[in-house]
């Protein structure tokens, strides 16, 4: 199968190495120090499933270059979506899939937009991973799960393959014929542990030991749900209180990448986070106080530190 990834982070790096590895035709779209790297060592991936190497991988920052593909692996910062999106339609052929493992919901409104409704499949991913230094992608922990599926519930032939392809790599994946429902259950963990552990300035763990904080995280993933059943996604009325309850579930030290961009001084996701709960609550008249209360506080740091002088 013939595969690009567009945007070689932790996401990107790790499941299109493991595609590649397995023999599949991957080629990486990157920038910066993360291209040099892997134009001149290639790509390591670190993993407790299993170390390995690829010495020598195509990779570029122009995807012009690049041939047609079958799939190309959507995973650059949401506030590049639609850039991005428009250097890779030299890469579409009529049956291409674009399949986008960024956080939110918000990112394949953007992809349909620019790209046609045709082009995009609903995704989702469950893993740990980060660029450790340029050229090597750090995947912690076990898991690491791609969710997929056509919006119209079809599983088409290009989703089956993709999915073949996974499998045949080691990857844990699974075909979903709800996948917008599956995107918006993950989107409610995801704001509440990206806004509460970015705000709070600590992993998980303290968070959900402290009485009010813990409270403050079930509201925030609330929030979520309501907005959610206001737009039609049919989740259940207690659906916080099982993510809540998932919460004790996952490691004390757990964090989010946000949080990890605010310690960088990197530029912050929530706007297409928090800040998207709060302006649909705003269309649809839900209130969203708790996630107003990020937005609002992390809007001093969204656009990151500035950079000092050289």
């Amino acid at each position: 199968m013939r595969i690009a990834v567009m945007g070689t982070g932790g996401i990107g790096g790790y499941f299109g190495g493991r595609l590649a590895l397995a023999g599949h035709d991957v080629a990486f779209i990157a920038r910066g120090r993360q291209l040099e790297a892997l134009r001149t060592h290639g790509l390591r991936l670190e993993s407790q499933l299993g170390d390995a190497l690829l010495p020598t991988v195509t990779v570029t920052d122009d995807p012009a270059q690049l041939e047609p593909v079958d799939m190309v692996l959507f995973g650059v910062k949401l506030w590049d979506t639609e850039a991005s999106a428009k250097v890779i339609e030299p890469l579409l052929t009529e049956r291409t899939g674009v399949v986008s493992f960024q956080n939110g919901v918000v990112k394949d409104d953007i992809l349909r937009s620019v790209l046609g409704p045709e082009h995009v499949i609903g995704g989702v991913a469950y893993i740990a991973a980060t660029i450790a230094e340029p050229g090597v992608i750090r995947h912690s922990g076990p898991l690491q799960r791609l969710v997929f599926g056509e919006y119209d519930g079809s599983t088409s032939a290009r989703v089956q393959e993709f999915y073949d392809a996974c499998v045949a790599s080691g990857i844990d994946a699974e075909i979903s014929g709800q996948i917008e429902q599956t995107i918006w259950e993950k989107f409610v963990f995801l704001v509440g542990l990206s806004g509460t552990t970015t705000t709070a300035r600590t992993p998980i763990g303290p968070i959900r030991s402290h009485p009010r904080a813990r409270a403050f995280l079930h509201d925030v993933m609330d929030e979520v749900v309501q907005v959610a059943q206001a737009q039609g996604v049919p989740l259940p009325a207690d659906f916080a209180d099982g993510r809540l309850a998932f919460v004790d579930t996952v490691p004390a030290d757990m964090t989010s990448s946000m949080h990890h961009d605010l310690d960088r001084g990197n530029r912050l996701e929530v706007p297409w986070l928090s800040g998207d709960v709060v302006a649909r609550g705003n269309t649809l008249g839900i209130p969203t106080p708790c996630n107003r209360a990020i937005t609002d506080i992390l809007s001093v740091h969204s656009d990151g530190r500035p950079a000092g002088p050289s």
